[in-house]
């Protein structure tokens, strides 16, 4: 059992840091699209999310996982991100349009509802 929890907490760790990472670069290219190239706040959260995921995919296999990616779960692991992206999405429209919250912040507010359920259906569809 211990080495069964002690896998999991280095799997946990390493997809905090992917996730971690990924957020990073998620925001950078939103602020970029949204400050400095004036796309609406949604079209950069959309744009930065979809590049963020591909590297997500290769760094989620090679890094937290350790196995070897395949066309098949890159396929599949579109189904990881569509309750992240759904949720986060209505999120920040709520956290926006609806509560006033700048639209800088509330992507990062998002974030932390999004990355329990995420790291569950990542670890099925990558350990497969």
């Amino acid at each position: 059992m211990t080495l069964k929890i002690n896998s999991l907490n280095n799997e946990l760790t390493r997809f905090i840091l992917v996730g971690g990472m990924n957020t990073l670069n998620y925001y950078i290219v939103f602020l970029f699209l949204h400050n400095l190239l004036n796309f609406h706040y949604m079209a950069a959260h959309i744009t930065g999310f979809l590049i963020s995921f591909v590297i997500s995919f290769f760094l989620n296999t090679y890094f937290t996982y350790k196995v070897k990616p395949t066309l098949k779960k890159f396929l599949q692991f579109p189904l990881t991100q569509v309750v992240n992206v759904g949720v986060s999405s209505i999120l920040v429209f709520v956290l926006v349009d609806l509560l006033s919250l700048n639209s800088n912040i509330a992507p990062l507010i998002a974030v932390f509802f999004t990355v329990p359920v995420t790291f569950i259906v990542t670890s099925k569809i990558l350990k497969q």
